[in-house]
């Protein structure tokens, strides 16, 4: 891989891409960007109400592991010293178990 990051890679996210991208990822006005698997659940996991996609050549289940991996990732992640209280702060499986769901 190249020092290139992919479109869906926040400029203050840290971490390096884990392979090419393979999904697209939409916001709820649908603007989108491509991303690995590692960088498209961290995009997924600070939208509200978006929506992940595979590339037409992406592998099997791309989609559905990013999905599964935004619901436990907290927004802006790398946001680590953050005080996560809120449930805009919180991940979409935190707030369904704080919830009682």
């Amino acid at each position: 891989m190249t020092d290139t990051r992919c479109p869906a890679a926040h400029p203050d996210d840290p971490t390096p891409c884990d392979g090419p991208p393979v999904v697209t990822v939409l916001d709820a006005q649908n603007g989108g960007a491509d991303g690995c698997e590692h960088h498209g659940a961290r995009l997924l996991a600070s939208l509200e109400g978006g929506r992940v996609y595979a590339l037409p050549d992406a592998p099997e289940g791309a989609a559905i592991r990013v999905f599964k991996a935004a619901d436990g990732t907290r927004p802006f992640v790398w946001h680590e010293g953050a005080p996560r209280t809120e449930p805009s702060q919180l991940s979409h499986r935190e707030n369904r178990e704080r919830d009682g769901r």
